[in-house]
């Protein structure tokens, strides 16, 4: 792999690493399959967009934030107040974020920011220019990294975690998990918005299809960094999030260096993340084989 592809891929690995946090408050902490995702992150990046185009970058990241907020509480309000499958309801705000999304951008299926001034111009005319693409983006998910992990620690980011795992425990010792999971929710959207926000002003374009798949990104980031950087404590879990978004972008990297086709990155990402699920089954079914071949090779013994 080349030092730019390396380069390219720790930079989208870093902003893609905020979406994986985003996930996994939605999928690990309050254990809600979330399909917002696809839409919100679009959302974000529709926000981002339309505000860098009138000249206004840094008020696009944080009407992205906003934006990505709304939408993940409409999915809780389906889920909670209507009594909506999570996944059904999230399914239903991901289509209809579609329209939203295309109101945002005017009507356009997308926006070019080419010549527009972003964020990532803003380190420029010094020798860091160059690696603005990776000192912006660390810095946001450093900040996102700590106030998570801060906010998780609190009293309500306790009860957070405890809805997650059992939330008729919760609901017994008096707490409405409703608003719970409203809030947690909207902190989720949050931060996958304001991925998108981030990466609309990397790429110099917004897509109204460039949510495509996005669960699956971050589902396989939290999977792969919990399976090959463990869970041991809540600090541990938020830095292997991080790493797996990063360590899936190298991945997809050196496939496509490889001569894999762009077509197929969406059934390679299925085939990642189908491995890092049925990863604790393949090793359990590894170490019975092993163990077997043990006993046999004792008995001959």
């Amino acid at each position: 792999m080349t030092f730019m592809a390396f380069q390219g891929s720790m930079e989208l690995g870093i902003i893609y690493a905020i979406m994986a946090l985003g996930v996994f408050i939605s999928f690990r902490t309050l254990n809600m399959p979330d399909l917002t995702v696809d839409g919100s992150f679009v959302l974000g990046a529709a926000c981002s967009a339309t505000c860098t185009t009138l000249g206004h970058p840094l008020l696009g990241i944080g009407m992205a934030l906003l934006a990505g907020g709304m939408a993940g509480s409409v999915t809780a309000l389906l889920h909670t107040k209507l009594k909506i499958q999570p996944l059904l309801a999230g399914i239903l705000v991901m289509l209809g974020l579609y329209s939203v999304n295309l109101r945002v951008m005017a009507g356009k299926a997308n926006i070019a920011l080419v010549n527009k001034t972003t964020v990532f111009r803003f380190i420029s005319g010094n020798t860091m220019e160059q690696y603005a693409g990776i000192i912006i983006p660390s810095v946001v998910l450093l900040l996102a990294l700590l106030l998570l992990f801060w906010f998780l620690q609190t009293r309500f980011g306790l009860v957070l975690r405890a809805t997650g795992d059992n939330d008729q425990m919760v609901r017994a010792l008096g707490v409405n998990t409703d608003t719970t999971i409203l809030i947690g929710m909207a902190l989720s959207n949050s931060l996958v918005a304001l991925s998108g926000a981030l990466i609309a002003q990397y790429q110099s374009f917004a897509d109204i299809s460039m949510g495509v798949g996005m669960v699956v990104i971050g589902l396989a980031s939290v999977i792969i960094g919990e399976v090959l950087f463990g869970i041991k404590s809540l600090l541990q879990r938020l830095i292997a999030v991080i790493l797996g978004a990063i360590l899936y972008r190298l991945v997809i990297a050196i496939a496509l260096e490889m001569g894999m086709p762009a077509t197929d990155l969406k059934l390679i990402s299925a085939l990642i993340v189908a491995l890092a699920l049925a990863a604790p089954v393949i090793k359990e079914r590894l170490a019975a084989i092993k163990k077997r071949y043990q006993l046999r090779k004792g008995g001959h013994l």
